[in-house]
């Protein structure tokens, strides 16, 4: 579409203000946390390079908090155990920029063709709300990796998977053996049928693993042996930064957390999701795929930290796609902004910290655990967008692109002499 130096001139305007606004929100909002966890990486990795310690052995002077992913992980940062830590905080904060950039490009695309927007101005103004994002800015501040791991998740689901490339499943596979938690992204291929990049991921991850464990077998010895099941290196689960299933049922009785009622907890939203996405995938969209499964892992995990809900945003995005994609005066299409702009303001007001010091009583329940309420909407009601494909065809077996626009949908499949409507349910 094109554009005069008037519109370029109001949307240049439009993000300088919304950004300035952003700036204004977290001068006020934000709390620093000083790259709290890049410190913990950066000195057991110095612990274990420069001072002949085991990497697993360090604790960050005057807490219990140490270096808790696989020793590929290890691998992986090694490089910064040789930055200055100045250069290492630089490498950090650029690294989840980049990729956070490259992620919203894909996913926030269609809603700018859509609503006839330009694409660097959909992407400016998607990069300043993420800012305000409290998941992103403590992801951020904290100096941790969550960005990177959803970027590699990405890449497979949304580029590759699609495509049809035989290198579907690297991306997972890496990820997880980064760390275990996008794990369930395999669980994701197998549930959805696609053999191949289920194989891929889980020879990727099993290869890593085994690569870091030939380099580091005391390194690695110590973690599957002993590190991995030491719960007290990452916190407790009744804190409520904890917004997943197990921390709801912790804040309930701190001193004896129901095991069983978790796992009854666990196995009912597993079943919910493993419905979804099946019905996702078996009309080609992945990105809400990706979406569900990233909701998921937030809610099945034992610890889900404030920061690991960037794995929300692919669903609040699509929330917004979805919205647009609806006729403009549709109350479906104000339902589904209002949703998207609910969730996201919740996740941006550090509600859940109101209870940081006592999460008893109704009002701790509900407000204490905001997020995972979120997390449990997003999984259940994220819209799964259907374009009418023919059955057996090969549309259908290589899976329907889902990042593009209706129109032309409709006119690849005019091509092809199938008619594919654009729809969503």
């Amino acid at each position: 579409m094109a554009q005069g130096p008037g519109r370029t001139f109001r949307q240049v305007v439009g993000v300088v203000a919304l950004a300035a606004a952003v700036s204004a929100f977290l001068s006020v909002a934000a709390v620093r946390h000083g790259f709290f966890d890049l410190k913990v990486y950066y000195g057991a990795l110095t612990w274990w390079v420069h001072d002949g310690g085991e990497i697993y052995d360090f604790l960050k002077p005057g807490t219990q908090y140490g270096f808790t992913y696989p020793p590929f992980a290890a691998l992986v940062m090694l490089p910064m155990a040789y930055l200055p830590w100045t250069a290492a905080i630089v490498v950090s904060v650029t690294a989840s920029v980049v990729v956070s950039a490259v992620l919203f490009w894909w996913l926030v695309d269609p809603i700018s063709r859509r609503a006839g927007w330009t694409r660097w101005f959909a992407l400016a103004v998607a990069l300043c709300l993420a800012a305000a994002y409290e998941p992103m800015r403590e992801t951020v501040n904290f100096g941790q990796v969550n960005m990177l791991l959803l970027f590699l998740v990405a890449v497979d689901l949304l580029r590759l998977l699609p495509a049809g490339n035989r290198w579907a499943g690297v991306g997972i596979g890496l990820a997880t053996a980064i760390k275990l938690t996008p794990g369930i992204f395999i669980v994701y291929l197998l549930v959805t049928r696609r053999w191949r990049a289920a194989v891929t991921s889980t020879a990727t991850a099993a290869g890593a693993t085994l690569a870091a464990a030939a380099l580091f077998p005391d390194a690695s010895r110590e973690f599957w042996t002993e590190a991995l099941w030491n719960t007290a290196r990452v916190g407790e689960l009744a804190f409520v930064s904890n917004q997943s299933l197990r921390g709801v049922v912790a804040r309930l009785n701190p001193e004896q957390p129901s095991t069983l009622a978790w796992l009854l907890l666990v196995l009912a939203t597993l079943a919910l999701w493993v419905w979804r996405s099946r019905a996702a995938v078996a009309v080609g969209d992945e990105a809400t795929g990706l979406a569900l499964t990233g909701a998921v892992m937030c809610l099945v995990s034992p610890v889900t930290w404030v920061h690991h809900l960037v794995w929300l945003l692919p669903a609040l995005i699509l929330l917004v796609d979805n919205a647009v994609a609806m006729p403009a005066a549709s109350r479906r299409r104000r339902a589904l902004l209002a949703a998207a702009i609910v969730g996201y303001a919740f996740l941006i007001s550090r509600i859940v910290w109101a209870w940081e010091k006592d999460f008893t009583g109704v009002d701790g329940f509900v407000g204490g655990n905001a997020y995972v309420w979120i997390s449990l909407a997003l999984l259940a009601f994220l819209p799964i967008r259907r374009w009418a494909v023919p059955a057996g065809s090969a549309v259908e077996a290589a899976g329907v692109p889902q990042l593009d626009e209706p129109d032309r949908r409709a006119a690849t499949g005019e091509r092809h002499g199938v008619r594919r409507p654009f729809t969503v349910g």
